[in-house]
């Protein structure tokens, strides 16, 4: 008898608290425990944990959970609860070499006590941490992770959305043209990088030297709707030390570290990059879109204004790439590529996400194959069809085969994607259906 595969599940780790700019109010512990449930996240990331507020709504309403480094709400102790890792998205501005840096960092700790005590260095180093969530330090990237292991050796640090233009540490204002740049002797201690939504593995695996981390995805939300947009999927142990070896030994260059046993990195869920706000070039005031081509061929210029055009991400990549379109590192873990269920019910059914009639059609899905991953990823089309409609599961179909059409997104425009063809009978009245947070 063939070995059973070990248990899987999906993790979130980056998004944010109703304490960071730009964010739902709704972004309570409650919510985020229960819209993961429905979402099929089974480990969510705390963001904020350096907030006082909601440092304290975690210190008084999360208990360890049975599994080492995880927490769950003191209210929620079952075992489909929603598991909390301890996590924070860090923007570090400083200068370095003579230029401006601005670098996002999310860091992971194992502990309320660790992200006390990293709270209390942070301070200590002039933080003012009760002013935003997403916390704005005058330190290094590089000086933000060593506080961290400091603190915590079994810290994770992860630079956040590496490729987006203004905080990504391989983006086009970033100055750096590699991890190791930015940090430099603790580059090895860098386990993984966050793709970011206008990018993905495959874009990632055109520059070599990120085969020495692990590739991750999350959803960087801003609000409930969004909640695994982007998601990591792993098998093996559910535990924080589980999620941290999952990370250490999924980059391809570590897969031959990779014992039988471990928890490991099986792939992650992805927002398709063209949809992502930053994915090609271009100048927003005036709806300049551009490809790398394009752009190069207007020497890098606003063609009604002549201020510089935002570089894109597909163009950062290019200008780092040294292997072509379509090669996989070895051992590199696989991707799939999806549309929110919201978006794709909205399109089957003529409305906006938004609509009573989205929420209805959802919900009839949750109740027959349990979370909006599933249905999206495992459930299969005619049992789709029979709970919900023909149109719902071709819809479910075209995303799974990646028969949609993307209107790329660029200087922080989001794209728009089209799963039925243009002029289709079921097209909402108001083509706008992003309605997305964060």
């Amino acid at each position: 008898m063939a070995p059973s595969s070990p248990p899987a599940y999906y993790a979130d780790l980056h998004m944010h608290s109703r304490f960071a700019y730009a964010t739902s109010r709704n972004l309570t512990l409650p919510v985020l425990d229960t819209t993961a449930r429905e979402k099929g996240v089974r480990v969510m990331g705390t963001g904020d944990f350096t907030h006082p507020a909601w440092f304290e709504e975690l210190s008084t309403q999360l208990v360890p959970a049975a599994e080492e480094g995880l927490y769950v709400r003191s209210e929620a102790v079952r075992d489909d609860a929603t598991r909390f890792l301890l996590s924070v998205e860090v923007s570090c501005v400083y200068r370095q070499a003579g230029r401006s840096r601005r670098i996002h960092v999310l860091v992971m700790l194992p502990t309320l006590q660790a992200a006390a005590a990293l709270n209390g260095v942070l301070a200590q180093r002039g933080a003012d941490l009760g002013v935003d969530g997403r916390p704005t330090v005058g330190l290094s990237a590089k000086v933000v992770a060593e506080l961290a292991l400091t603190v915590e050796p079994t810290a994770l640090v992860v630079p956040a959305h590496v490729w987006t233009p203004w905080f990504g540490v391989l983006g086009s204002r970033s100055g750096f043209d590699s991890l190791a740049e930015c940090f430099e002797d603790l580059t090895p201690q860098v386990l993984a990088a966050e793709t970011g939504l206008s990018a993905d593995p495959a874009m990632c695996w055109r520059v070599s030297s990120l085969d020495a981390v692990a590739l991750m995805s999350s959803s960087d939300a801003h609000g409930p709707r969004t909640v695994a947009r982007e998601a990591t999927r792993l098998e093996g142990e559910l535990s924080y030390p589980g999620i941290r070896e999952a990370f250490r030994t999924g980059a391809p260059g570590r897969a031959g570290e990779r014992p039988a046993a471990a928890t490991r990195l099986a792939g992650t869920v992805e927002f398709h990059p063209a949809e992502g706000k930053y994915h090609l070039d271009g100048h927003r005031e005036h709806g300049v879109r551009m490809t790398p081509a394009q752009r190069a061929a207007a020497g890098g210029r606003c063609p009604v204004c002549g201020k510089p055009l935002t570089v894109g991400v597909l163009s950062r990549v290019e200008e780092l790439a040294d292997r072509p379109v379509g090669e996989q590192p070895d051992g590199a873990p696989g991707f799939r590529s999806l549309v929110p269920l919201d978006e794709v019910l909205a399109a089957a059914l003529g409305v906006r996400p938004a609509a009573k009639r989205v929420a209805t059609a959802r919900a009839r899905l949750l109740e027959s194959f349990g979370d909006e991953l599933s249905v999206i990823i495992e459930a299969p089309l005619a049992d789709v069809a029979a709970c919900s409609g023909e149109r719902v599961a071709e819809g479910i179909g075209r995303v799974r085969a990646g028969e949609v059409d993307v209107e790329p997104g660029y200087d922080g425009q989001f794209g728009t994607v089209r799963i039925f063809p243009p002029g289709d009978a079921s097209a909402p009245a108001d083509p706008d259906q992003q309605t997305l947070d964060g």
